[in-house]
């Protein structure tokens, strides 16, 4: 067995100390490879030779300094002397090896050095390393293959971490699909995670428990359980409370600690294919693995639709380290880092006593996850502390040894605190958070030539299995003693949440009028608030974008800006999609908010951009602000809340007509010609359809139109009067009272708002890609469906300024969403939008003309849907210009100087929009206009 790398790091310790001065090749190069293999634990005469012959390209012999077949071969040169040229060397001996047949002699890597630099390269994997000799303990894993460490191939396009969860995660199916289930599982799985991590990081000798595997359990699995369930025992013992004939390998195992291993679980049973599958997992390399595995694996454990449903009701969904850091950086790190910097610039002694108070106040940090699933967060907070902390260590001791190691870090995991429902997620934390702490010990440990274990295992993070709506944060971190509140609550909408879930959000918000429309993450961000108080904590979330928009912000913003509680910084809305298995995707925004507020508040705004590959990728930009609104923006915290009637005196808009007929009024463009061909009546009361898919889409769909209609012409029409009768037997079975009682009357729709004149017609739902929302006019022979909105009487200047970038600026930060995209709303969105107060007609005339010939720059398209005129790939360039002109033609309505951004107009329209909603404000004239014109 290779020995441990602890004994290979401090091996290298001393041979980089014995070998610092020397330069000489011909005199030392023999002794210098000899006591290299030595730090590997290896004797090189048993493996290796000195002067390897070969026979050159050129014709002539040359020698080898050292070859070892099919393994490295090593080529040295005087210290300075150029290391390309050794490498050229050796390769020209690789190729003499080939023409010599010794094809599998062919070594896979190549060493060469000049005593101070050590440089490997990897033939098979095309990877090279240059460490210096006084690094080499901090690098010996790239020598890993002398020991006889099997080295793996990470692709950075295919983590481990995501392949190795997966792997896992088919070992859980397969011990559930035995019988293994409920908690034994789940902690079964914890103890295996934590073992193929130890052994991997030097907490257990290398591949210890792979070996243990390997030689101590049959190769059908049968005694596999019982053999684990003895290392796991093993583990919970102290050495000297062991037993004195103990086989060796389990004796070999470090004492870890009374908490993971004590419980006493029921062995599981294992088959030959769960064994495989275990082994599998044992050839990753696990010391390579991110914080953000733990949410990965959480979910990739979960297994089939019925497990589908549990994460969406808990709401488990998997954040990427990416997004994490963006919360821990907004939240403290940038402002820690920062402040760092500050101290380490300082001159003298009060440079050293600056840092060593911020260093005491890094050690006195708390944070909270009242949510914290697996752990992701706390694990990278935790990382990112250490790291900092090391930085700090540097600073204060420079290069110079250090007596005790384990006395320089004031941080330890008993400084996270979490709150998880479920028990499985809380114990994959704890571990996480030892695993993290362990390899920032090792970092640690490179940082100052001394080797810093926490085995066993003392302290660990408080993580609370209990639902953290219904128990007193208090009492699992004192807000006194806390610091920073984050995390990621559960994404469940309103419509998705439990009986139980709902009953959350009564116990938090109470008798709140619009409740209703809450989603449940906002429980968190009220409990949050209550829980800080007028104490100096700072709180953020990664939420689902709804709490920014549409209906939710003025029930959600209006009661915390009540309790006092500011926005120090956002992240606009922006996608993520996990990697794990049952992946979510959803569009989430980053709040950060404090009772006490930050003294420099920052706005990060992100906005879809194409790469140099063609895939779509948000690209977000940081400002500093005065004030964040709770739309996202640079803004007052003014709350748009629903109105009845529109703020400005323009037509009024209505929702279209809704059918609830069970599709039986509803005719399809492929059925139509065979309807006509069966209903003698159907010529006169089949009209056309407006439905928003189809209106952008171009597909032309139909409907049955009997308002006004005499009974007498269509009732002998067998097609219509029986798609009559079963409108009405489906009506009939509603559980809804409404939907029965339009039964009695089933030749028309449940729900009609037909305009009577012309309008202008908008579609409820668009895709956020459109940078317009393509708008149109139609007669009244034309019906609405419901899934648009009808402007009756609008004329080309209503059409102008709708479609104008001005309107939809207002869409994108009032409107409410389906994932990203649009969901217009007449009583949010169109009523509060605030229209040019004054335009001349000078003006007015220059946005109809402008409207008039966006209509034109489409009507010269005829074959193509609006779909496709209005994708930013595929726009036209007359119709782009058409709607840049239109643009400048309305923001002049506005004002006269140009605007140079969304961000501008948007500020704008909010500040125009408290104003027309100011009690002295007079509501606007109606601007005289004119009606659109037909081509």
């Amino acid at each position: 067995m290779p020995i441990s790398w602890n004994e290979i790091r401090r091996n290298a310790i001393a041979f980089a100390s014995d070998w610092a001065d020397v330069s000489r090749e011909d005199a030392e190069a023999q002794t210098f490879w000899n006591e290299f293999f030595a730090v590997f634990g290896i004797k090189r005469r048993t493996v290796a030779s000195f002067e390897e012959p070969i026979k050159k390209l050129s014709g002539n012999w040359g020698f080898i300094d050292l070859f070892w077949p099919a393994t490295v071969l090593v080529e040295h040169k005087s210290r300075g002397q150029s290391l390309d040229k050794a490498e050229s060397q050796a390769m020209e001996y690789i190729h003499g090896l080939k023409n010599a047949g010794r094809d599998d002699e062919i070594p896979r890597y190549v060493i060469v050095s000049d005593f101070a630099r050590i440089a490997v390269h990897d033939l098979e994997e095309s990877q090279s390393a240059v460490v210096e000799l006084q690094d080499l303990h901090s690098h010996a894993d790239k020598f890993a293959f002398i020991p006889g460490y099997q080295q793996h191939k990470l692709d950075p396009d295919d983590p481990i971490d995501i392949r190795a969860v997966g792997l896992l995660g088919d070992l859980r199916d397969a011990l559930e699909d035995g019988g293994y289930v409920g908690h034994d599982l789940e902690r079964f799985l914890v103890r295996v995670l934590f073992c193929l991590f130890a052994e991997n990081t030097d907490l257990f000798d290398r591949k210890a428990f792979t070996h243990f595997i390997e030689n101590h359990s049959s190769p059908d699995g049968s005694n596999l359980g019982a053999q684990l369930a003895r290392l796991f025992e093993v583990l919970n013992t102290p050495e000297d409370k062991r037993q004195k004939h103990l086989l060796e390998e389990l004796a070999g195992f470090r004492y870890v600690n009374g908490e993971l291993f004590a419980e006493a679980l029921n062995f599981a049973d294992f088959n030959r294919d769960m064994r495989n599958r275990l082994l599998v997992c044992c050839r990753f390399d696990w010391s390579r693995i991110s914080p953000a595995i733990f949410g990965s694996l959480f979910q990739s454990l979960f297994k089939g639709e019925a497990r589908s449903r549990e994460r969406r009701q808990i709401g488990a969904h998997y954040t990427s380290e990416r997004d994490i850091l963006k919360v821990v950086r907004s939240l403290f790190l940038d402002e820690l880092r920062a402040e760092f910097e500050r101290r380490k610039s300082l001159k003298g002694t009060q440079r050293t006593k600056k840092l060593k108070e911020f260093h005491t106040n890094l050690g006195s940090l708390k944070f909270l996850d009242p949510a914290c699933g697996c752990g992701n967060f706390l694990v990278v907070t935790y990382r990112e502390l250490r790291l900092l902390e090391i930085d700090v260590l540097k600073a204060l001791n420079g290069r110079q040894q250090v007596t005790d190691i384990q006395l320089l870090s004031v941080i330890d995991v008993d400084a996270m605190y979490g709150i998880e429902i479920n028990e499985f997620p809380a114990r994959i934390a704890e571990v996480a958070l030892w695993l993290v702490d362990h390899q920032m010990n090792q970092r640690l440990s490179e940082a100052f030539g001394q080797y810093l274990v926490r085995l066993p295992l003392r302290k660990s993070a408080t993580i609370l299995v209990a639902n953290a709506l219904r128990i007193d944060w208090d009492e699992v971190l004192p807000a006194n003693s806390c610091s920073y509140v984050l995390g990621n609550p559960p994404f469940v909408g309103k419509h998705l949440m439990t009986g139980e879930q709902s009953s959350d959000m009564k116990r938090i918000w109470g008798e709140l009028h619009g409740l209703g429309v809450l989603d449940y993450v906002t429980a968190w961000y009220r409990k949050a608030a209550s829980y800080i108080g007028n104490k100096p904590i700072q709180v953020a979330f990664v939420s689902t974008n709804s709490i920014s928009q549409g209906e939710q912000v003025p029930v959600l913003w209006s009661t915390l800006f009540a309790e006092g509680v500011q926005i120090d910084f956002a992240h606009t809305t922006f996608p993520w999609e996990s990697e794990a298995r049952g992946a979510a995707h959803v569009h989430v925004v980053i709040i950060g908010f404090s009772r006490t507020g930050k003294t420099t508040r920052t706005l990060t705004e992100y906005s879809p951009q194409i790469d140099d590959e063609g895939e779509r990728t948000f690209v977000g930009t940081t400002h500093t602000v005065a004030n964040i609104s709770p739309y996202l923006f640079e803004g007052s915290n003014c709350l748009i809340t629903s109105r009845q009637s529109p703020l400005c005196r323009v037509p009024k808009s209505k929702y279209g007509s809704k059918p609830v007929d069970g599709g039986f009024l509803i005719v399809e463009e492929e059925h139509r010609k065979t309807f006509l061909a069966t209903s003698p009546a159907g010529k006169k009361y089949l009209r056309p359809l407006l439905c928003a898919d189809e209106y952008l889409n171009g597909i032309p769909r139909w409907c049955i139109w009997l308002v006004d209609a005499n009974p007498r012409d269509w009732r002998s029409d067998k097609t219509i009067y029986g798609r009559v009768k079963f409108v009405r037997e489906y009506r009939l079975k509603s559980k809804k009272k409404t939907t029965r009682e339009a039964a009695n009357l089933p030749s028309v729709f449940a729900e009609v708002r037909q305009p009577t004149t012309s309008f202008l017609v908008i579609p409820q739902h668009t895709s956020e890609r459109r940078k317009y929302v393509p708008f149109g006019f139609f007669t009244p022979d034309v019906i609405v469906h419901n899934s648009c909105t009808a402007v009756p009487d609008a004329t080309l200047f209503h059409f102008g300024v709708l479609t104008s970038l001005m309107h939809m600026t207002w869409v994108r930060h009032v409107c409410g969403r389906i994932k990203s995209d649009y969901r217009y709303s007449t009583k949010l969105v169109y009523n509060n939008f605030p229209w040019p107060e004054r335009p001349t007609p000078k003006q007015i005339s220059a946005v109809e003309s402008k409207a008039q010939a966006v209509l034109d720059a489409r009507a010269g398209f005829p074959d193509s849907s609006l779909a496709q005129l209005y994708d930013p790939a595929s726009m036209p360039a007359k119709l782009t210009k058409a709607h840049r002109e239109l643009d400048r033609a309305v923001d002049k309505c506005y004002r006269s100087q140009q605007f140079q951004s969304d961000r501008e107009r948007i500020e704008f329209l909010f500040a125009l929009y408290e104003k027309l909603t100011s009690p002295i404000t007079a509501g606007l004239e109606q601007p005289k206009t004119r009606r659109v014109r037909r081509k």
